[in-house]
């Protein structure tokens, strides 16, 4: 199944950061089921899958969370469905760590020879290709740009059936932190908060996407 070239570039032009919702539109349980499944299927370094997305639709802890997000503040009270979108910490992530071996044995259905050396070769991208490890919160932002990857695809997939959508990084990290535990939602023991996202239907259309000249951006070797 293909889709038009024109279609895709078509929900570029129409995605945009919303800023306020319609809230008396509700994104459909099909529709939302569906943005959520391209961003499971979204690829990831390894295809270790470091994210957890959490739906919230709690009107009591959004407005909590209103207090310390000023990039929502229009957007929380209104959005259809909000997503937080947590990346697995340092400790998750460890070519060692239960959750990567579960990945590759339990998901990935790798026999044994083929995880041992699959750890190895992750193992050697930690210690050197990329010098992760050692270095203070370097794998907690290396996984957090991976949930970036997912974001990207779940607001591209949103444009295409015509759903509005707003990624938030605008957020007090401590407060948010400290409500998210106090709610149950997230202890902190195996995952930070990366990013959020809003979806939901306009209220106004906005202004023309402005964007640099292709030549401006690309560059040929």
């Amino acid at each position: 199944m293909f889709v038009y070239k024109e279609t895709v570039l078509e929900a570029y032009r129409f995605r945009h950061a919303c800023k306020e919702f319609d809230p008396a539109r509700q994104i459909s349980e099909d529709d939302f089921a569906f943005i959520l499944e391209t961003g499971r299927l979204s690829p990831s370094s390894y295809g270790f899958e470091p994210w957890k997305f959490v739906v919230l639709q709690n009107p009591e802890i959004r407005e909590k969370l209103r207090a310390h997000t000023w990039g929502a503040q229009k957007t929380l009270p209104t959005a259809s469905h909000f997503v937080l979108i947590f990346a697995r910490n340092a400790g998750e992530m460890l070519d060692d760590s239960d959750y990567v071996q579960s990945i590759m044995t339990d998901v990935q259905k790798l026999p044994p020879e083929a995880a041992a050396n699959k750890q190895r070769v992750y193992r050697k991208f930690l210690e050197s290709d990329f010098a992760l490890l050692g270095r203070d919160g370097a794998i907690d932002d290396w996984t957090a740009k991976q949930t970036y990857i997912a974001l990207g695809n779940m607001m591209t997939s949103a444009a295409l059936v015509g759903i509005d959508s707003c990624p938030i990084e605008g957020f007090e990290r401590e407060p948010i932190e400290r409500i998210l535990r106090e709610e149950g939602i997230n202890d902190g023991s195996r995952f930070n908060l990366a990013c959020m996202v809003a979806f939901g239907y306009r209220v106004r259309e906005p202004r023309d996407k402005t964007r640099r000249e292709l030549s401006e951006v690309v560059e040929w070797r």
